[in-house]
C-alpha cells in the first residue's frame, strides 16, 4: 500500500508536467511558425516477487511472474515539426517554408534557425526579423528599389520601377539530420545541437528541401481541438493517480484502526 502512494505521485507528477506543455501549446496557438510539443514517457522498474520461467516442484516452470511496477516518468518533451497552415500576407517580405527547412539568422550569440519568415529591412536595407538580427546570408535592398522578387528556389532580385535588376543574390535553406533535436531557446528561434547534428545548407526545392513562399506566412502547427482534448484526458488521468492515493491511504487508515 505504501508503494502505491508513491506510484500514484510518479502519475500526478507525469501529468502535470504534460499540461504544463499542453499550455504552452495552446498559448502559441497564433504564434508565427511555432511547433508544437509532446511528453513522452516510460514506466519505471518492476520489483519481482516471482521470476518467469522459475522451475515449479512438480518439475516444470513457472509460465507467468509476479512483477509490480513502480509508477511512471516524463522522458522527453520532443518538437513535432509538422507543416503549419498557411497565411497570404501579400508582404514581399514574408516568406514560407514548404517542406523541411530552416531559414539562417545571425545574433550576437551566434547562428540560431527559424520558420518564422515574417522579415522586415532596417535602415541600412538589410532583410532583418523583428529583433533586427539579419537574416543569412546578409542582403541589403536598394533605396531605389520598386519591387522585391523571391522565387521558390530562394533566388531573390530587387528591382527598378523600369524593371532593372538592381541586386539579386540567394536565400538557403538548412536541415538538420534529426530537427527533434534542436534546443528551443524562444522567440521562435532554435540553435543547433550534438543530437541534431550540423545544419546542412541547400538550395529550396532541392535534395528534400522545402521551397520558399514569398508573400505568405507559416501559422502554429498547433491544433487546439487537439490539445483541448488531451487536456481533458490529462486532467482525468491526474484524477485517477489521485483517487490511488486516497484509496492507499484509506486501506492504510483501516490498518491502522485495527490496533485501537
Amino acid at each position: 500500500m505504501i508503494r502505491a502512494l508513491w506510484t500514484g505521485a510518479t502519475g500526478m507528477n507525469a501529468q502535470q508536467l504534460m499540461i504544463d506543455v499542453m499550455a504552452n501549446n495552446l498559448a502559441n496557438v497564433s504564434t508565427t511558425g511555432f511547433k508544437k510539443s509532446r511528453t513522452n514517457f516510460e514506466d519505471l522498474f518492476y520489483a519481482t516477487h516471482r521470476d518467469k520461467g522459475a522451475p515449479t516442484d512438480a518439475g516444470g516452470t513457472v509460465p507467468v511472474g509476479i512483477e509490480v511496477g513502480m509508477g511512471t516518468k516524463p522522458t522527453s518533451v520532443q518538437k513535432i515539426f509538422t507543416q503549419g497552415d498557411y497565411t497570404e500576407t501579400k508582404n514581399d517580405l514574408d516568406l514560407a517554408i514548404e517542406g523541411d527547412g530552416f531559414f539562417q539568422v545571425i545574433t550576437e550569440n551566434g547562428e540560431i534557425y527559424t520558420r518564422d519568415g515574417s522579415f522586415k529591412k532596417d535602415s541600412d536595407g538589410y532583410i532583418v526579423n523583428a529583433r533586427g538580427e539579419r537574416l543569412q546570408p546578409d542582403f541589403a535592398i536598394p533605396e531605389n528599389t520598386a519591387n522585391i522578387s523571391i522565387e521558390r528556389n530562394g533566388e531573390i532580385s530587387c528591382l527598378s520601377s523600369g524593371g532593372e535588376v538592381l541586386a539579386s543574390g540567394q536565400i538557403p535553406i538548412y536541415t538538420f539530420t534529426n530537427p527533434a533535436g534542436l534546443n528551443s531557446i524562444g522567440m521562435n528561434a532554435f540553435v543547433a545541437t550534438p543530437a541534431s547534428g550540423d545544419p546542412i545548407q541547400g538550395v529550396a526545392g532541392t535534395d528534400n528541401t522545402g521551397t520558399i513562399a514569398q508573400g505568405y506566412l507559416e501559422m502554429s502547427n498547433v491544433d487546439a481541438i487537439e490539445e483541448m482534448i488531451n487536456m481533458i484526458v490529462g486532467q482525468r488521468a491526474y484524477e485517477l493517480n489521485s483517487k490511488t492515493i486516497k484509496t492507499a491511504d484509506s486501506m492504510l487508515q483501516t490498518v491502522t484502526g485495527i490496533t485501537r
